[in-house]
């Protein structure tokens, strides 16, 4: 067999890699005589994913609602993925900080812009029929979009508001769950009590959760960038691109999810204006309730008083 020089240093460098982990090349070479060429359906596995859609009624519109919630779960997915390399990097850099910041905002801008599909992509009379099948699931119950919080901001921030002072450096991040601002959205408010909703997400999610929180107090996106050299935290494009991240994610994307639910739920005159989940969705949803903000200290006074407020 004639060897090329180029081949016979591709075949020296995989001769290299097997050796390091002990294994015979030879039996490794021999190995792809008998395997597959990849096509692109076993490489994204693509039967598998559109075999994932099952309706629980025979309303069409049903399927938009499933597929494109399920759009919104693997997006999630690619943000925690981005948020994971800003986390995992030691000494990280302004440039490569701002290239996955701008990445995260351009799938919150996609998330965003979707959500017309939503609004104008489903029969109202549909949705309220086969919404009601759903109860008691609820969008409140996405685990990824809770990781994507915890990762992107101190915990504090994510406290309700009514309880932020109660907060100190020795509260255990178990009290601090407790007093999260979703947690609002599935408690009684006189007895304290949780709905179904709220008790079987923390029964599957809690102690995932808690450990999340713990490990990603150091590191979340708001820690990185404190952990730059004071004259990389003054970089204009790194401020503009954590400020886009926060307002995206905070105002510009939850008023989009708010008027599409505002829509089917309050100006349809169908169903009984509840949430499926049972929370008071209004005041859960609308950023100028809670004051969701990931980094206050990148926001003047006067944006942090009127944050989520008409313009």
């Amino acid at each position: 067999m004639n060897v090329n020089e180029s081949t016979g240093a591709i075949l020296k460098d995989i001769e290299l890699k097997y050796e390091a982990i002990d294994q015979k090349t030879d039996t490794q070479l021999e190995g792809l005589l008998w395997s597959k060429p990849i096509t692109y359906w076993d490489y994204m596995h693509t039967d598998a994913l559109l075999n994932l859609q099952i309706q629980r009624t025979t309303l069409p519109d049903e399927m938009v609602f499933i597929l494109y919630h399920q759009v919104n779960e693997l997006t999630f997915k690619m943000i925690l993925w981005e948020i994971e390399q800003i986390a995992n990097t030691s000494a990280i850099q302004a440039a490569f900080f701002t290239e996955r910041l701008t990445r995260i905002s351009r799938y919150f801008d996609m998330l965003t812009t979707s959500f017309s599909i939503m609004e104008n992509g489903m029969d109202v009379t549909q949705y309220m029929k086969f919404r009601n099948t759903l109860t008691p699931a609820s969008g409140f119950q996405s685990a990824q979009y809770r990781l994507i919080e915890f990762a992107s901001t101190d915990l504090i921030n994510l406290v309700d508001h009514r309880f932020r002072n109660t907060i100190t450096a020795e509260t255990t991040v178990e009290t601090i769950f407790e007093k999260l601002y979703w947690q609002a959205a599935g408690k009684d408010h006189q007895t304290g009590k949780k709905s179904y909703t709220l008790a079987s997400f923390e029964e599957k999610y809690k102690a995932s959760f808690l450990t999340f929180m713990e490990n990603h107090k150091s590191c979340n996106i708001w820690q990185k960038f404190k952990q730059l050299s004071i004259d990389d935290q003054k970089n204009p494009a790194l401020i503009e691109a954590m400020r886009h991240l926060d307002y995206t994610i905070n105002i510009t994307w939850v008023m989009q999810h708010l008027q599409v639910a505002i829509k089917y739920i309050d100006q349809s005159g169908q169903g009984d204006g509840e949430a499926t989940g049972g929370s008071d969705w209004r005041k859960y949803m609308h950023p100028k309730y809670q004051k969701r903000i990931f980094f206050p200290e990148l926001w003047s006074d006067e944006e942090l008083k009127t944050w989520g407020e008409e313009k």
